[in-house]
This record gives structure tokens, sequence and C-alpha cells, in this order.
């Protein structure tokens, strides 16, 4: 099977199987849709399209990350798409570092049921009383006693922990360590071992979800793991992390461009079929047009940056993509905003509404600009450094 078969096949898909069932799946509860999305699942495995972004050796199709974004803009056109195929984050980059990071016995243990889609993960790093964007200064404490981690510290935004088997948690090891992004190491939890407490899922935008839609906050309390659970190694906890989020950035914008498509086409066929007074449309009108040229123009623009920082992640590494992907998260974040909020409007009040998918997206990607690195980071990181090219 062909890179065009596969990405024909997964589109089939996406409009046959997953657009129907959105004015139900959109508005029941976690526990209540997931024995049609395992169904789902077992059709995607069936057909031989399963974790498309997965080595051939670990099962997968073994697609790059040129290719994986493509197959990502497809299956964001739906809120689903990535689970049914099992690339959904957060598991998607946890089988990404479990595979380079991951010993022997952490991959019989976590990565193989997590392929399988038998168990669920999720990752938990960003912390209530310290800044996201600095991921070398947290609260979330490993101290070494025999051969086991005790760690305390509090967690929120921990996505999917509800119902997931396991958590890698982004913590500090070595406090002490000269050099800073040397202190944080990443730990596999198990989430049901003793001292981890659930407080809650925590509601954005008014909705509270559960299962993996659901955003968590955690506390660890004198949390007892074997140091063997670390990935990588102790104090490598910052290198794992840039890893992941490299190419995890790539997958993300083009899951938004796969939103934007679908606000896009819900935009103009509302334009087109809204009739005004004497015969018009609202596509007769100028400023409704040049909202639909402007996100025509904003979206393919985003697409070529966003495969430009692909085929350099593919053949550099993401290390020396990082001026690219900052570019694709700022700028793909805000094509975002402005193509659903535009779709929005031209649908007027019936856009407020869950009548249609755009109120949805609204809702769930207001995130886009901050979670990832708020976009304010990526854009002094980025001029950081062109400007550091100008003083040598």
């Amino acid at each position: 099977m062909n890179f065009d078969d596969i990405k024909k096949r997964i589109k089939a898909f996406v409009k046959e199987e997953l657009f129907p069932l959105e004015p139900w799946i959109l508005n029941c509860s976690w526990d209540e849709k997931l024995p049609k999305l395992n169904e789902l699942r077992q059709k995607v495995k069936d057909i031989g399209l399963w974790l498309p972004q997965i080595p051939k050796e670990y099962g997968g199709l073994g697609l790059s990350n040129t290719q994986h974004g493509e197959i990502s803009e497809i299956l964001g056109a739906s809120p689903y798409g990535h689970y049914c195929f099992n690339c959904q984050a957060p598991d998607a980059g946890n089988m990404e570092i479990l595979i380079e990071f991951g010993t022997k016995e952490q991959k019989e243990a976590y990565l193989y049921p997590l392929l399988a889609g038998d168990i669920r993960s999720c990752f938990a790093m960003t912390e209530p009383d310290f800044a996201g964007s600095n991921p070398v200064n947290m609260g979330t404490m490993a101290f070494k006693k025999d051969d086991n981690y005790i760690i305390n510290g509090h967690k929120w935004f921990t996505t999917g922990f509800d119902g997931a088997t396991f958590a890698i948690v982004m913590l500090i090891t070595n406090p002490e360590a000269t050099e800073a992004h040397k202190k944080a190491s990443q730990v596999i939890i198990p989430t049901n071992t003793t001292g981890i407490e659930f407080i809650r899922n925590i509601p954005v935008m008014g909705h509270t979800g559960n299962g993996w839609e659901s955003h968590s906050e955690i506390k660890f309390h004198n949390v007892k793991v074997s140091l063997t659970n670390v990935l990588g190694g102790d104090g490598e906890g910052f290198t794992i992390a840039q890893k992941r989020l490299g190419p995890g950035r790539i997958h993300h914008c083009m899951r938004w461009m796969g939103i934007c498509e679908r606000s896009f086409d819900l935009m103009c066929q509302r334009a087109i079929s809204r009739e005004l007074a004497h015969s018009k449309t609202l596509a007769d009108k100028q400023t409704v047009q040049n909202w639909i040229a402007e996100s025509r123009a904003e979206i393919n623009a985003a697409r070529l940056l966003i495969q430009d920082a692909a085929k350099k992640i593919d053949s550099q590494g993401a290390y020396k993509t990082r001026k690219e992907i900052s570019i694709i998260k700022f700028y793909c974040a805000n094509v975002l905003q402005k193509v659903v909020d535009r779709a929005i409007q031209v649908h007027g009040a019936l856009g407020l509404t869950d009548d249609t998918i755009l109120a949805f997206y609204y809702r769930q990607e207001r995130a886009a600009r901050i979670y990832d690195g708020a976009d304010e980071v990526h854009m002094s990181s980025l001029a950081r450094q062109i400007l550091k090219e100008y003083r040598i």
C-alpha cells in the first residue's frame, strides 16, 4: 500500500465512519462513547492503518514526520480521528519516547500494551505553581532512597490521566545539578501506585471531560517507584522532552489544519446557502468574501510552513529545527483561531450552538495558543535565535 492509497483510505474512513457520528458522540460521556470508539479502532486495525506514526518493526505504518503530518491533517477534521488510529496525544508521544529511550522491561510492561491499544497513558509535566514555559523549574521532587524514588508534588492539566494505566512524569531528581537542564528526569509511574491523589478533572470553558478527554489535577504523596522506572537515565528529562515536543508540534499543527479546512468548508457552504434580502446570500457580501480569501491564503501558507519544518526534522533532527518549530507553533495556532472564529461569525447564532462542530472547536482549540509553549514564548525564543546570528 503506497502513501497515496493510505491517505485515500484514511480520508474515506474519517468521512464515512466518523463525521456521521458527531451529532451523538460530541454530546455524551466518555464511558458512553467508548464501546463505539473501540469498535472503530478494531476496524482500523483490520484494514491495516493502525499506528501510522510508528516504525514498521513496532507494528506501525512507518511514516515519516512529513507523511504523518499529512495524515494528521486528515484525521484532525474529526475530534476522534487520531484516537481511532491510535496516534492521539499524549499516547503517541509516550510511544515514541518509549521506543527510543525505554529499556526492554519498560517496553514489555508499557510500550507494547500501548501500541496494541489495550491501555492508555498520560504525561504529567505542567504544575499550577510554576510557569509551564520554564520546564527546568518545577516543584515535583524525587529523592532517592535505597533502590527507589520517593516522589512528592502537584501536577495539573495531565491530559488523559482519568483511566490511564501509567503516567510519564517530569520531575526534579537532581536539584543540586550545576547545569539546570540536568536537574529533571522523566519517570514512569503506574497510576494505581499508593500515594497518587486524583483531585479532579478540570473544567475547560465550562465543560468537564472524563477518560481520554480529561485534564486532571493530581498530587503525589511519598509515591515510591523503582529507580529502574526512569526513562533514558537520571537527569535526561529535558533532553527527552525536546525529542518529544518537536515532532509533536508538527502533528498538532497539521491537526489544526484539518480543523481549519473543515471550518473553511462549513463557512463557504453557509455563505452560499444563507439567504438575505433581495435574493442575495452571505456569499455576495464583500466582508464575507474577504474572510474566505484571507482564510484560504492563511491556511495554505501555514501548511507550507509545517511541511518545511517536517522535512527539516526528518533530515536534520528536532534540535536544528528549533526556529521552524517555533514559527509553526505560534503562526498556525493563530491561523486556527482566525479561521474558526470567521466560520462561527458567518454562521451567526447557529455557530454558537452545538448543532455544528464549530462551537466544539472554539472551546477545545483556544488552548492551542497556550499548550506546547505559549505563543509569546515561541516568538521571544525565535527572535533571540535570529538576533544571535546578527551579534556574531
